[in-house]
């Protein structure tokens, strides 16, 4: 059952709290996997997830824009990212054929490699800092409330 909406304009504790573990929990748990891939590998977070996405996909490319919105950077953010993600070996840029405007960064044997060698280590941390901290039935609910506020976001 959701919460009654309030007309006072502050939270009440209980949301407050729920709202503040959220984002607090977020920060954290981003910014160590963030250090953990980072130490071990010198690869940062957003760019482990770029790699990710590309590996995921059946020609190992995206187009940059549909690659913008699976990691949520802008499109100035992502064309950033990429250019590093390049100068270091790990993508490429292919023109799009079909529209000569469109642009597909395209994960390298390289990149390939690293990614391998970081998805240990990214995996273990999520299942130390997070997973660990759940039985398999109480993430069913955690997947489930995910998918309340934001239809999609708990799919496999």
């Amino acid at each position: 059952m959701a919460a009654p909406l309030t007309d006072s304009g502050e939270l009440e504790s209980t949301e407050l709290a729920a709202w503040r573990g959220l984002l607090r929990v977020h920060s954290a748990l981003v910014k160590a996997l963030d250090a953990e891939l980072e130490a071990a590998h010198g690869l940062p977070l957003s760019s482990y997830e770029v790699l990710l996405y590309l590996a995921s996909t059946p020609e190992k490319q995206l187009r940059m824009a549909e690659l913008a919105e699976h990691v949520l950077l802008s499109r100035s953010g992502m064309t950033r990212l990429i250019d590093r993600l390049e100068r270091d070996g790990l993508v490429a840029r292919n023109t799009c054929t079909r529209d000569g405007r469109g642009c597909y960064a395209a994960l390298t044997p390289a990149g390939e490699e690293l990614l391998a060698q970081a998805r240990t280590t990214h995996l273990n941390g999520v299942r130390e800092r997070f997973i660990a901290h759940f039985a398999t039935d109480e993430l069913h609910v955690l997947a489930a409330f995910w998918e309340r506020v934001v239809p999609g976001s708990a799919a496999t």
